[in-house]
């Protein structure tokens, strides 16, 4: 009997970009989480195509090898630590309980999302995703920006915090003094790390007087 072989990268952590505003969370997080050596297993909606396309100036395909080829060149991830799939890929280790562990950070989430997660709706693939990682009582992390947010909002952000998901908005502080965009990013890109105990020195905790820096360590 051979053992399976073991994965040189750090336990994977899936992340969703869909069609909310902020992509520019989404792509900071994948930077991060490889620069902390994780297998990052990235899933990126029509919408949210779109949406990078307007508010940055990266062009990404859609195709999931070219994407997952685009995304490790912009992050210098290793070969194989970024694994991209498709809408209705159902033979995604994602899309089934028995798949590996991972926790899971739909950043951003839009609204849509949201009420299909709230209602286990699973008609694609980043719906499925994260149904599994309700269902399995993994990690799961929503970052929704929308304004202001209707009762339906709310009521299905409530929903899922019952379950146990995270409800992390994407409001950037400002008591760690930002002096740029990315500061801001980054303020949100922490509270996501924190929430998957990873730790980071993307800016300090409260009462900690340190400089943000790009440093990355797992616990």
């Amino acid at each position: 009997m051979t053992n399976a072989p073991t994965s040189p990268f750090k336990t994977p952590v899936t992340v969703a970009l869909t069609g909310a505003s902020g992509a520019q969370y989404g792509l900071r997080l994948i930077d991060v989480l490889v620069a902390a050596e994780h297998e990052v297993w990235v899933m990126i909606s029509k919408a949210a195509h779109m949406v990078i396309a307007t508010e940055t100036e990266i062009t990404l395909p859609a195709q999931p090898e070219r994407l997952a080829q685009a995304l490790s060149e912009r992050s210098g991830a290793a070969v194989g630590q970024i694994r991209c799939f498709g809408r209705e890929d159902w033979m995604a280790p994602v899309a089934s309980g028995s798949g590996a562990a991972s926790a899971m950070v739909i950043c951003p989430c839009s609204t849509g999302t949201l009420s299909a997660v709230a209602t286990g709706a699973s008609n694609n693939l980043i719906e499925r995703a994260a149904d599994v990682a309700v269902k399995e009582r993994r990690t799961l992390v929503i970052v929704p920006r929308e304004s202001p947010f209707s009762p339906i909002h709310l009521e299905h952000m409530l929903t899922l915090s019952r379950l146990g998901v995270v409800i992390l908005p994407a409001a950037p502080g400002f008591y760690h003094h930002p002096q740029s965009i990315d500061d801001l990013i980054d303020f949100i890109v922490a509270r996501i790390l924190n929430q998957l105990g990873i730790t980071h020195q993307l800016m300090p905790r409260w009462g900690e007087d340190q400089s943000p820096t790009s440093s990355f360590k797992d616990e």
